[in-house]
């Protein structure tokens, strides 16, 4: 094992086993050199007065070469904060400013120790670079019957987890902490466990309410207690979008420094949050008591983006440090966020009003992109296809009977329209 990696995994095994165990195999042995082309770069940029002749750029008068065809249109912005490689850890003054946006937003994290943002290739990438950390093969993953498919392949195909789903929902169509309280305590002859969490959810829009996640936080407590070492992650790829009286903060702050034996993991970003999905800016936070625990999972973190992207990309990174630090952008999100409020208020109305009454239940939705019809006449897949080839709507089949719709892509005008044809197409599977 490289020595860099020995040093970092004694720095965790000092403050913390527990976080020692969490890490897979290629967890234990990543690191982040120290002495490559990019550290030696670093310090030719601070000291090579003279020439520097190190990264791999071209310059021309002193300024990173570049084509006027782009730059004239990317004419705001310096070329420096375009064109040369991003640091692997992101843009620093990024990450500051995605940090303190997390403590304005999760006012739990006040006073708890947490490591800063690490810059990632969107949301996927961050949990990647989870499943590469923490899970080895038979890991127990865990996570709700109600998913985002990407899970699967992720931790169940590239790491050859074992994939434990629960119930989303309870038969109070609340959120069913008790199914996840049994899935981590089945884990105890196991001792490690990894939780992904995902508020709002994808595909129901749901985001449990201020009880409900005090109860979800005392399950994984309560593993923790039992002697199991659970990584929890928070995907809050939709963070911000709760239109109802639910959570309006990740649970990430609340889980934070509670239990030695609870790792949590924030995995967000750019890409939904402020509607910028093309440009792939996400980030990943552990939380933790130890700086030094945090300070060795960052270099391990660094290790894995080193070995994979080397970096995310720049302009992106440029465009959001931009905007977060723009006067007018508090403002322009909030008309956006009015605007899907609108179109979600649309859709439980309509789906409240009896028109439709037969056709379909629909699953609890309170935030997010998205909300699910549970159809109770024709499967999922054959009402799919059927709105896909006689009426060119398109929709997702998840299962055999649910179908997600996703309002954000709708103007809310044109809602009452879309689900009239769906009952229509409905009537139509029912009526042949």
């Amino acid at each position: 094992m490289n020595p860099l990696a020995l040093q970092l995994n004694e720095s965790i095994q000092a403050s913390s086993n527990h976080i020692y165990d969490m890490l897979s195999k290629l967890g234990k042995e990543l690191y982040y050199p120290k002495e490559g082309i990019l550290s030696q770069s670093a310090e030719a940029s601070s000291r090579a007065k003279k020439y520097n002749a190190t990264i791999g750029i071209a310059t021309e008068h002193g300024k990173p070469m570049h084509l006027q065809v782009i730059q004239e249109k990317l004419s705001a912005y310096k070329p420096q904060d375009l064109y040369p490689y991003a640091p692997p850890a992101g843009k620093p003054a990024l990450r500051e400013a995605w940090r303190k946006k997390m403590l304005e937003e999760t006012p739990s994290l006040q006073g708890k120790s947490f490591g800063n943002p690490v810059a990632t290739n969107a949301l996927t990438h961050g949990l990647s670079i989870v499943a590469d950390l923490f899970v080895d093969e038979g890991d127990a993953v865990i996570y709700p019957d109600k998913n985002w498919e990407n899970y699967e392949l992720t931790f169940g195909v590239r790491r050859q987890a074992r994939l434990i789903n629960y119930p989303l929902f309870n038969e109070s169509n609340q959120f069913n902490s008790a199914g996840l309280k049994e899935a981590l305590l089945a884990q105890k002859d196991q001792g490690k466990a990894i939780v992904v969490l995902n508020f709002p959810n994808n595909p129901t829009g749901y985001t449990p309410g201020p009880e409900e996640g005090k109860e979800i936080v005392a399950a994984v407590k309560e593993a923790a207690d039992a002697g199991i070492n659970v990584v929890v992650v928070t995907d809050d790829a939709y963070f911000g979008l709760f239109f109802e009286d639910s959570l309006h903060e990740s649970l990430f702050g609340s889980l934070t420094n509670i239990h030695p034996r609870i790792l949590p993991v924030k995995v967000d970003g750019a890409t939904k949050e402020e509607f910028v999905w093309g440009f792939r800016v996400g980030f990943i936070t552990y939380g933790h008591e130890s700086a030094d625990v945090l300070s060795a999972l960052e270099q391990k973190t660094l290790g894995i983006i080193r070995a994979t992207i080397s970096s995310g990309p720049h302009p992106s990174q440029t465009f959001v440090l931009d905007a977060l630090n723009s006067p007018e952008f508090s403002e322009q999100k909030q008309e956006k966020f009015l605007i899907m409020k609108a179109r979600a208020n649309k859709v439980k109305a309509l789906l409240d009003s009896g028109k439709y009454s037969g056709a379909w239940d629909y699953y609890p939705f309170n935030s997010g992109y998205f909300m699910c019809l549970k159809l109770t006449k024709v499967s999922a897949e054959e009402l799919r296809t059927h709105l896909l080839n006689e009426y060119g709507i398109g929709t997702i089949a998840i299962g055999e009977h649910d179908l997600r719709i996703a309002f954000s892509s709708l103007e809310e005008e044109q809602l009452e329209d879309l689900f009239d044809l769906i009952y229509q197409a409905v009537q139509d599977l029912t009526q042949e």
